[in-house]
């Protein structure tokens, strides 16, 4: 089966721009089936409905009030201010939502719904394995098959059948500071942690070569005559350019960045190695998972609306440049500047 072919979660717990109003708690019905989401100009609005044949059905929290008389004011205008704090998140990914929702003061119905599908784990499984292997071969030795999840290392850590591996395994306890039964404690916590990095990565891969594609694209634009003729529209589409590679560039970076903390714990494994890699990591997600929603919502929306059979006039390329990629840039490159570098 082909990385195409493979089946792709639609559980919006596994989206970058989608957060299920039921998620939290929500006193007015109507809204607990709802969906708040992101658009692609960055802006957050309660999805009532969505459909091929419907289309989709957007309200600005500004305009629920206005949009339900009928239920109880009170209990609305106390969601509509829940939501109002919402729509202050730059993602709705899970673990920037964890971070979030913790800073803002909001509860969540269930911690399930701040975990990837499984599902959407399953799709990692691949990735995860690069934040797993160091693992097993610390403690093995070697690699062993059927150990793709945080899960797996657990249940193979709790019975190790193997004196090396108990001997391993005592080693790394005492190297992280910790009593040899807390290793599945540990597991867990790196097993999160390194899921999120697989996660975001993901994100940033598929995102990656879209912008590239849309620069090609902005180019040939640039080239036309109505742009060659026209500088203060070509300094702007300069400007959209510089933006966007200056954030793909940055981001990527700061991936690198994080690859090379993973690399020094596992040369010198320590506690405190450890704890900067889950500092450095977590410090992050808010940043990364906002800035990769805003790249990516973009970059999806042009890919829709401009094909290889339909590539779209210049005319046509420049409205959709100023209407719909500039609006909200601002803002990512504000998010991703504000987070400074990753310390080497």
């Amino acid at each position: 089966m082909t990385e195409e072919e493979k089946p792709r979660s639609d559980d919006p717990r596994d989206s970058l721009h989608m957060l299920p109003l039921s998620t939290i708690p929500i006193e007015t019905p109507v809204l607990r089936r709802a969906l708040l989401v992101k658009n692609n100009r960055l802006e957050t609005a309660v999805e009532m409905f969505s459909g091929a044949e419907s289309g989709s059905g957007h309200i600005y929290p500004a305009d629920l009030k206005d949009s339900f008389p009928e239920v109880d004011q009170d209990l609305l205008d106390a969601d509509v201010k829940k939501i109002r704090k919402l729509g202050l998140m730059p993602s709705f990914d899970v673990y920037s939502c964890r971070i979030s929702l913790r800073s803002l003061g909001i509860e969540v119905n269930s911690q399930d719904a701040l975990r990837l599908s499984d599902q959407k784990n399953l799709e990692l499984a691949d990735r995860m394995k690069e934040f797993t292997r160091p693992l097993i071969l610390q403690v093995f030795g070697s690699e062993i098959d059927g150990t793709d999840s945080a899960s797996d290392l657990i249940g193979l850590l709790r019975n190790p059948d193997k004196a090396e591996a108990m001997r391993r395994l005592n080693r790394l306890a005492e190297e992280l500071k910790i009593n040899v039964t807390e290793i599945p404690n540990f597991i867990e916590d790196y097993g999160d942690i390194f899921l999120s990095l697989a996660y975001f990565r993901d994100r940033l891969d598929h995102v990656v070569p879209i912008i590239d594609n849309f620069l090609s694209w902005m180019d040939e634009l640039r080239e036309t005559w109505m742009i060659k003729n026209d500088r203060p529209k070509d300094k702007l589409l300069a400007g959209v350019n510089a933006d966007l590679s200056d954030i793909s560039g940055s981001i990527t970076g700061r991936f690198e960045s994080f690859d090379r903390k993973t690399k020094d714990f596992w040369d010198d494994i320590s506690a405190e190695q450890f704890r900067e890699v889950r500092r450095l990591i977590t410090d992050h997600h808010v940043t990364v998972g906002g800035v990769l929603c805003g790249l990516t919502l973009k970059m999806d929306h042009w890919k829709r609306r401009f094909t290889k059979q339909n590539p779209g006039g210049p005319q046509a390329r420049l409205e959709f440049i100023m209407g719909e990629i500039l609006p909200g840039l601002d803002q990512i490159k504000r998010l991703e500047q504000r987070a400074g570098s990753v310390r080497k």
